[in-house]
């Protein structure tokens, strides 16, 4: 399956947030979203409208361990991670997986080129194995362990 399988099921409405606004402003919009990152974009007339990083609730709670209360007002770029993690709409799905878990992230945002079409996370991912999978009320036998767990990298045991 590839990433563009992904985001043809969810949609394209994105997350995302301008560089300079606050971080109350970056949080207000994760809880309206129901989302745990945003997209940040750039909108200087000079730089044209790109993605230059992520904000996510993680970034947040770590800043106000670190700095205090007083970082909900300084703007996004001051927390937000920089040159994130991206792929591609041909990408495998197996490669998102990849990058999240080796740099421990839950949204990938998903360029064409230099565009914008998607951010795929952990959720979208859970929902792909979801769907994939019969439903819990089927008989456990070992025909329906087999087919809940094929194409798994990792051993299951049924009646653990």
């Amino acid at each position: 399956m590839k990433v563009e399988d992904i985001l043809r099921k969810k949609g394209t409405r994105i997350g995302m947030v301008r560089i300079n606004e606050t971080v109350t402003t970056a949080l207000r919009l994760m809880k309206a979203e129901n989302t745990g990152a945003l997209v940040v974009k750039d909108v200087c007339r000079t730089e044209g409208n790109t993605v230059v990083g992520v904000i996510s609730e993680r970034d947040v709670v770590r800043a106000l361990v670190d700095r205090g209360p007083a970082i909900l007002e300084q703007a996004v770029s001051a927390l937000m991670t920089r040159d994130p993690y991206c792929c591609s709409p041909s990408d495998p799905v197996r490669h998102v997986l990849s990058l999240m878990d080796e740099h421990g992230i839950r949204h990938v945002p998903v360029l064409e080129g230099a565009t914008l079409v998607g951010v795929v996370s952990v959720r979208d991912l859970i929902r792909l194995q979801l769907d994939e999978r019969p439903a819990d009320d089927l008989p456990l036998t070992a025909a329906t362990t087999a087919a809940a767990t094929e194409g798994w990298d990792f051993p299951v045991v049924a009646n653990q």
